[in-house]
């Protein structure tokens, strides 16, 4: 048998398939070869093995592999499917070797064997727990892996959850759901004692709710489709990558985003487009043509620390460094609509008042900021975005006619809108927004949108009688770089 492609073989041994006795190869490199009904065949243990169970004299290895014929060791980013192979060792002691050094490779990959599953029944189509139970809990049962399920009774549940869980139990904290459920976690783990210990716990997104913005984020970037089966095998497969956490923060109180920030039109659309939450996700775009034809502006000022090569836009501020230092010391503040509790994580150590601060004036369209590439699957809002770069990506719209305002809301599926004339795209490593009230309406203010949570509803918004975490005044972001874990296809 060919070893060239590999390495040398771990293991090898004549054994029997569906009645036939042909020759079975565990390279070095992870491939179990074999030859069946004439044609040779191969399993990439690290990417299509989940895992396998020991029958009587027989091993039974499940695996996901391409939708088709063919088995090969290339591979394939199409639909995948759950399949068993079965083989049976001559000899007893040929099925405890197979056993032993299957396990030996498996277990040398680093997987996760234990995990803490978050299921959220309330997001999107309410389909998060049928998504467990036919995509999520067999392939986790197919890798051998021991999961324990909490589902989610009420707002903040997740939160409160990843606060006090014991998080020496378990390799990961698995999310199915949209992207809230992630947010709740990251931001109930930094709030812990233990807060830089538990933030390196792995965390992983299955998409199941209406904005799935980090799970098409992470599997977009090997080209993969947004699905709940290709998310859960980047969990098995225990693959991780660094995830940048931005602290929003006003006063002493602390909100940690990990997806977008976003004032003006995009929060807007987002937030008042629930009045018709019962068109489903149709109400995005019908609200969004009602906003753009009746389109408001926003005065208020933007401060922000732009990453190497970003330092032309806007106008040297010698003022900011100095009031944000104030505000980087925790100084008390006006009165907040909720109390903040004081331990954990506070945000990243910067040393604000001595950074390059830049501004720009308003009015505006739309400010949004984003920490990956996807805001949701059909939304690329900042296609320059990465995982752990250390900045965050600043989209701004100031004046833009209707049409092309149209036009360039198209365009969001694909990122081109940052290609328009009329939008300003740069990286930050810092920002501070000071909103104001509606240019046609000074009586009304606007609403601040973090993570598709409110963070702030300003007077005469809509719903603006809730409390909200924050009030509509200025607010900094900081970014620290690499601060969480998340499970990843590569």
């Amino acid at each position: 048998m060919d070893q060239t492609e590999g390495g040398e073989p771990v293991q090898s041994d004549r054994v029997l398939i569906n009645g036939t006795v042909t020759s079975l190869t565990l390279s070095a490199a992870g491939r179990l070869r074999w030859s069946e009904g004439g044609s040779h065949r191969c399993l990439v243990v690290e990417k299509e093995v989940l895992g396998f169970s020991t029958e009587g004299s027989r091993i039974k290895i499940r695996a996901v592999v391409e939708n088709g014929d063919g088995i090969c060791c290339i591979g394939s980013r199409g639909a995948l499917v759950r399949k068993n192979f079965v083989f049976e060792p001559l000899s007893e002691y040929s099925l405890r070797l197979w056993s032993q050094k299957l396990q030996e490779y498996i277990d040398a990959l680093g997987r996760p064997k234990r995990l803490f599953i978050l299921v959220n029944p309330f997001g999107g189509k309410k389909s998060a727990s049928k998504i467990f139970l036919d995509d999520v809990k067999p392939q986790l049962e197919d890798a051998n892996v021991d999961f324990t399920v909490q589902v989610t009774k009420y707002q903040l549940h997740a939160k409160e959850v990843a606060q006090t869980l014991d998080l020496s139990k378990y390799d990961g904290i698995v999310c199915v759901s949209g992207d809230g459920i992630l947010v709740e976690v990251v931001n109930g783990l930094l709030e812990r004692d233990d807060w830089d210990a538990a933030i390196r716990m792995p965390l992983g997104i299955v998409p199941a709710g209406t904005g799935n913005g980090m799970a098409k984020s992470l599997l977009d970037s090997i080209g993969d489709p947004c699905t709940a089966s290709n998310a859960i095998l980047a969990v098995i497969r225990g693959h991780k990558r660094s995830l940048d956490v931005a602290t929003i923060f006003q006063g002493e109180t602390r909100f940690f985003s990990v997806l977008m920030l976003a004032w003006g039109l995009v929060a807007d659309i987002d937030i008042e487009s629930e009045k018709y939450r019962w068109m489903g996700t149709a109400r995005i775009d019908l609200y969004a043509l009602q906003r753009i034809f009746h389109l408001r502006k926003y005065n208020g000022h933007i401060s922000f620390v732009p990453a190497p090569g970003f330092e032309a836009y806007g106008e040297p501020s010698s003022e900011i460094g100095e009031s944000m230092g104030e505000v980087n010391i925790c100084s008390p503040s006006q009165e907040e609509p909720i109390k903040v509790q004081k331990c954990g994580y506070q945000g990243p150590n910067v040393d604000l008042p001595n950074l390059s601060w830049r501004k720009i004036d308003g009015p505006f369209v739309s400010i949004w900021l984003h920490n990956v590439p996807w805001g949701g699957e059909d939304t690329m809002a900042a296609p320059d975005a990465k995982f752990s770069d250390g900045y965050l990506d600043l989209i701004i719209i100031r004046n833009c006619p209707k049409l092309s305002l149209l036009t360039l809301m198209t365009e969001l599926n694909n990122g081109n809108h940052v290609k328009s004339p009329h939008v300003l795209y740069l990286k930050v490593k810092a920002f501070v927004l000071e909103p104001g009230p509606q240019t046609d309406d000074p009586t009304k203010e606007g609403i601040i949108d973090a993570d598709g949570e409110v963070l702030v509803r300003g007077v005469g918004t809509y719903k603006c009688d809730q409390k909200t975490l924050m009030t509509y005044d200025k607010l900094q972001i900081t970014v620290d770089q690499g601060l969480a874990t998340v499970f990843s296809p590569v």
